[in-house]
């Protein structure tokens, strides 16, 4: 069971191994929105993720002899580091299978806490399977990432601390992978205050929990689909989902393309990095229909490896249109380049690259395919720009951008 005695207990522990993310207040979303919106920066913990709390929590119930066993457990990254990282401080062995697809850093941070990592599978599911393999044949003590109360009650910790900060908060946005966060936080939050409204956040590639309640018993998704690495769970918890039941008043799916377009507002409105699976209830923000309401936001994490970040931004910039390529047809003979480019100039728009074929045509008064990509401030001054050029006699059309 869920008690507030456990709260209370893993609050006072899990301060041994965690930094303390005060909420930040969000003039940028709470304009937006007609809320008071605040950000819980669980992106900023040592481990870049919330997931300390629980490990390190789950670790100090353990006996010696489950901890000199060694530990194992399954991870798409956050979890990894986690328990690595709280096995390290505990002095155990640790052993943690991760998909194929973990982003390197990821791998590489799981690795540095002295944990031992084994690759495996696509998805998280398939790295559990063989996890529980590995743990009955070496006789480890397994810790789930998701599925466990003990693990759980670490997790809602982040509440208690929301609560001492924000008493009056009316909504909490929770991300969902298989359900832990949302369990602990939702959990603890009815206890302190059954008025307030905690809804859980999932990937619409990945929405396990969504389509379980739903049917009202725990289902498998038969695939999963996102770019939210973090919460790309295809079955949730069984021992969690009756706390869901009772305590999440909703659940919101976020697209991919919104969460790039949120790791955008995250980097130029509040200069901080966040990853996908903790920018699911960023983009859910704009989705509550409330105003006046206190609303906090929980980011669960900011382990982003630096590649995955460039495509973010350069998919950012495009689905905003701050970045777009445009395709005109020009006569074949001097200065017409220069006169396009004085067209884009006088309306501010930036030229990042320019592709110049004569092949396209045998036709001389419109022989040249002239490709431009240039930087716009949004969809106003892009279409500003366009309108610009067929003012000038051209026929501008917009291509697929690739940077």
């Amino acid at each position: 069971m869920l008690t507030l005695e456990k709260f209370e207990e893993a609050s006072e522990i899990v301060k041994k191994v965690t930094l303390e993310t005060k909420l930040i207040y969000s003039d940028y979303f709470s304009a937006q929105t007609g809320n008071r919106v605040y950000l819980k920066p669980e992106n900023m913990q040592f481990t870049g993720a919330y997931k300390v709390r629980g490990a390190y929590y789950k670790m100090s119930t353990l006996t010696d002899e489950e901890r000199e066993k060694g530990l194992i457990t399954a991870s798409a990254g956050n979890h990894a580091q986690g328990v690595a990282y709280a096995a390290k401080c505990y002095g155990a062995k640790a052993t943690i299978v991760m998909p194929t697809t973990t982003p390197l850093m990821k791998v590489n941070r799981t690795k540095s806490y002295g944990a031992d990592v084994v690759l495996y599978g696509d998805v998280y599911d398939e790295a559990c399977a063989k996890a529980y393999e590995l743990a009955e044949e070496h006789g480890y003590t397994f810790i789930h990432p998701f599925d466990d109360l003990t693990v759980a009650t670490g997790q809602g910790t982040i509440a208690m601390e929301i609560f001492k900060e924000l008493p009056l908060v009316d909504y909490i946005l929770v991300p969902i992978g298989g359900g832990g966060l949302a369990t602990g936080v939702s959990t603890l939050a009815k206890m302190l205050n059954p008025k307030i409204k905690v809804i859980g956040v999932e990937p619409a590639g990945a929405n396990c929990m969504q389509e379980s309640l739903r049917q009202g018993k725990v289902v498998t998704l038969p695939m999963v689909s996102t770019i939210a690495d973090g919460t790309a769970v295809k079955t949730p918890g069984s021992k969690l989902f009756p706390y869901i039941q009772e305590n999440i008043d909703d659940i919101i799916t976020v697209e991919d393309g919104e969460l790039v377009t949120a790791f955008l507002d995250m980097v130029e409105n509040h200069k901080m990095v966040v990853e996908n699976s903790g920018l699911l209830t960023v983009a859910a923000i704009k989705k509550l229909q409330v105003k006046d309401k206190r609303i906090v936001s929980i980011l669960s994490g900011g382990n982003m490896d630096v590649i995955t970040m460039s495509s973010v931004v350069q998919q950012g910039l495009i689905f905003r249109d701050r970045i777009f390529t445009v395709s005109v047809l020009l006569p074949d003979k001097p200065g017409e380049l220069c006169r396009v480019a004085g067209v884009i100039a006088r309306e501010s728009g930036n030229v990042i690259k320019l592709e110049h074929n004569q092949f396209v045509s045998t036709n001389r008064n419109a022989a040249v395919e002239l490709r431009i990509t240039m930087e716009a401030f949004g969809t106003e001054h892009k279409e500003q720009i366009m309108e610009a050029l067929r003012q000038e006699g051209y026929q501008p059309k917009l291509e697929q951008t690739n940077i």
